[in-house]
């Protein structure tokens, strides 16, 4: 998620792995958004030689880079969060993708889609694809993941998010206003998620933002109702963002689980 704080485009995750620093990095790969024209990714490879193609994660931006840029002074794929997170995923065997963007739900789908078609090109798998977002990032990750959105996606980890406005309530859409992040899937339901893509659910106990919580617990009760494909850890002492801020045993077992549920999923295929 955005703040107002330029030095959190520069904080690490609290989780680490010695591999994870000599993954092959290919940068500023050309693909066409939604609108046609370039934008660019950047692809995190396990290091070595690869027996066959490679699963696939996208790591997904929901803020337009327009507005990162003027609040942040650089792109979400820039980050050095988002570099890390892509490095532990090519480290435990998997490609990663950050990209640039100029409308969030548009140019995920447009990556999406460039990625499978080009698969064999870029050395992945394309019928094994995984989503892995973040705070005010998990909105147009779940608008990937709606049975009408062709993302054609196999499973997604997501974390402290804010997700869905259910039941009449208006924390995820009023947070948005806020803080600047796309809300896709407004006026969606549980009934509109596709119900073959495994959801990997991480909840910060200790959450600040208002609403956030409340959103993912009914989403989270209604998904449970409709029988959904569905992990849910509870990180009861965690704050937003506790891959950043919360140095604790706990924080980084649970990215090492993240990790292990997009490589089990992704293995399954």
């Amino acid at each position: 998620m955005a703040t107002t704080q330029p030095q959190v485009t520069k904080m690490d995750l609290v989780y680490k792995m010695p591999e994870a620093a000599n993954v092959e990095v290919r940068r500023d790969l050309e693909f066409p958004g939604a609108d046609g024209s370039a934008l660019a990714m950047d692809m995190y490879l396990p290091p070595g030689k690869h027996d066959g193609p490679l699963p696939v994660v996208v790591l997904v931006t929901g803020f337009r880079d327009e507005g990162a840029l003027a609040r942040l002074g650089c792109r979400f794929k820039d980050m050095q969060s988002n570099i890390s997170w892509a490095r532990l995923i090519a480290a435990s065997g998997m490609a990663a993708v950050l990209y640039t963007n100029r409308a969030p739900a548009g140019d995920v789908l447009a990556l999406l889609a460039h990625v499978r078609r080009h698969a064999s090109a870029l050395g992945v798998d394309a019928g094994r694809v995984g989503l892995c977002a973040s705070s005010g990032h998990v909105p147009t990750a779940l608008s990937a993941l709606m049975g009408d959105a062709a993302a054609r996606v196999n499973c997604a980890a997501l974390l402290y998010g804010f997700t869905l406005d259910l039941d009449g309530a208006t924390g995820v859409a009023d947070q948005a206003k806020t803080f600047g992040f796309e809300t896709p899937c407004a006026g969606r339901t549980v009934g509109d998620l596709a119900n073959d893509a495994p959801m990997f659910f991480v909840r910060a106990g200790k959450d600040q933002f208002a609403g956030l919580n409340d959103a993912m617990d009914r989403l989270v009760a209604g998904a449970l109702a409709a029988n959904l494909p569905l992990t849910l850890v509870n990180h009861a002492n965690g704050p937003h963002a506790f891959d950043l801020f919360d140095d604790t045993e706990m924080s980084r077992e649970i990215i090492r689980r993240v990790l292990g549920f997009l490589r089990f999923q992704l293995d399954q295929v």
